[in-house]
């Protein structure tokens, strides 16, 4: 049962008696106490105090942690029929996305950076509060070329329109340099936060072979050089060892996935200041479930043969000291639900307290919100959950996040509350 006031009259939530983990250091501190004023953070640590009127919550030994975040996801892509995705009526799909968003809040996700598809009418739901979700980066459309990875065409079946152009929920190709100037800077008019591009071809898809370079080097150039006028950047999809170079070389600042990246490229990543954002998630629920999901039978086979190189390219990435971010790749709210088994698996080749500066500062910095988000100091904003468990010890803890996070803080208001 909660003590003393509610944070809404009084402004002030003060946690005390907690194990708890500030995002960056190597250990957690016992019996620490949290001062949350307003939407942020103003005094933590052993000493921490207020005399006044406050919102105290007693945290019985659990562990308080800043709020994870996922870089990988997708709120308008509710199952992996990306083809009738793209003919779904909007408010249906806004539906779904509301679905999905709530979800992810439930799980303790207080800030999500989507791949993909989420856009400024989301941006303002949340905004509003019309959905019950967490902070929201968003690319609008993401870009991808004619018939590569993204366009969601089948193959071989003629355009309606009889103009060849294509813009689905998720993706819009585009062709040549102009093209792309055009589509990052509308992506900015509408508010995008950042610039979402294929540079490779995926699993999930046929038009486009895995190996597939995407785009030109002056199209690529033009879409950083864009994101970087406006202070943001751009994320590519990229499975290959090539392709990763290619981002290193043209600017390009988030590689997502990075499957096939081998060391000699990972010491270039590193070097370069860029990010690698893995996604074991989709990998190991694809090989298990792409018939079932209904994708091409092509999927299995190439999810597989990736999936074998993926923990090494990790692997890669870490003794090269690449910084690594979190993100899950799933779709759809049946299987987002298992959302968290992302930091699990990443506990194979890393140490837990790795795996959560990955999900927490380091997300951070790649959302370009660093000391603000995933932190908790004095003066970040209040992004709080408090967990029942050790995740620095068993990261299995997040598998069932939506049972074992008993408590969700976003800007300092208590969004969810699982206490007995």
């Amino acid at each position: 049962m909660n003590t003393g006031r509610d944070p809404a009259e009084t402004g002030v939530t003060v946690f005390h008696n907690a194990r708890l983990w500030d995002g960056v250091s190597d250990e957690a501190l016992e019996n620490a106490s949290v001062v949350v004023e307003g939407a942020r953070i103003r005094e933590v640590g052993g000493d921490a105090r207020h005399t006044g009127p406050a919102h105290r919550i007693d945290c019985g030994g659990l562990f308080l942690m800043p709020g994870l975040i996922d870089a990988h996801y997708h709120a308008n892509t509710p199952s992996y029929d990306f083809y009738g995705t793209d003919r779904m009526h909007p408010a249906l799909l806004a539906a779904h996305a509301a679905r999905l968003l709530t979800g992810a809040v439930d799980r303790g996700y207080t800030t999500i950076r989507d791949a993909g598809g989420g856009d400024v009418g989301l941006a303002q739901a949340l905004d509003a509060g019309l959905i019950d979700g967490p902070r929201f980066f968003y690319p609008g459309k993401a870009l991808t070329q004619t018939g590569g990875h993204g366009d969601m065409r089948r193959r071989g079946e003629p355009d309606l329109c009889g103009c060849g152009e294509y813009a689905g929920v998720i993706c819009e190709a585009v062709d040549g340099p102009h093209e792309m100037r055009k589509a990052v800077r509308q992506r900015f008019r509408q508010g995008a936060t950042q610039i979402k591009i294929f540079l490779s071809g995926g699993v999930s898809t046929e038009l486009a072979p895995l190996e597939m370079p995407h785009f030109t080097d002056a199209e690529i150039l033009v879409a950083v050089e864009e994101a970087a006028r406006r202070g943001s950047y751009v994320m590519a999809h990229c499975h290959t060892d090539a392709g990763a170079r290619r981002c290193v070389e043209l600017g390009v600042r988030t590689i997502e996935h990075g499957s096939l990246i081998e060391p000699e490229t990972a010491a270039l990543i590193a070097e370069a200041g860029a990010y690698v954002v893995p996604t074991l998630s989709a990998g190991e629920l694809i090989a298990e479930n792409a018939e079932a999901l209904g994708l091409p039978k092509s999927a299995t086979q190439k999810v597989r043969e990736v999936n074998k190189r993926t923990l090494a390219a990790i692997e890669a990435c870490v003794a090269a000291g690449v910084k690594l971010g979190l993100g899950c790749d799933l779709h759809g709210d049946v299987f987002l639900q298992t959302q968290g088994r992302e930091l699990l698996l990443r506990g194979q080749v890393q140490r837990p307290v790795d795996v959560l500066r990955s999900a927490t500062s380091i997300n951070a910095e790649i959302v370009q919100r660093a000391g603000e988000l995933g932190q908790i100091a004095p003066g970040a904003l209040a992004d709080l959950i408090l967990v029942d468990g050790d995740p620095l010890s068993d990261l299995s803890v997040f598998v069932s996040s939506a049972k074992t996070v008993r408590l969700v803080m976003i800007d300092g208001k208590i969004r969810r509350d699982r206490r007995t």
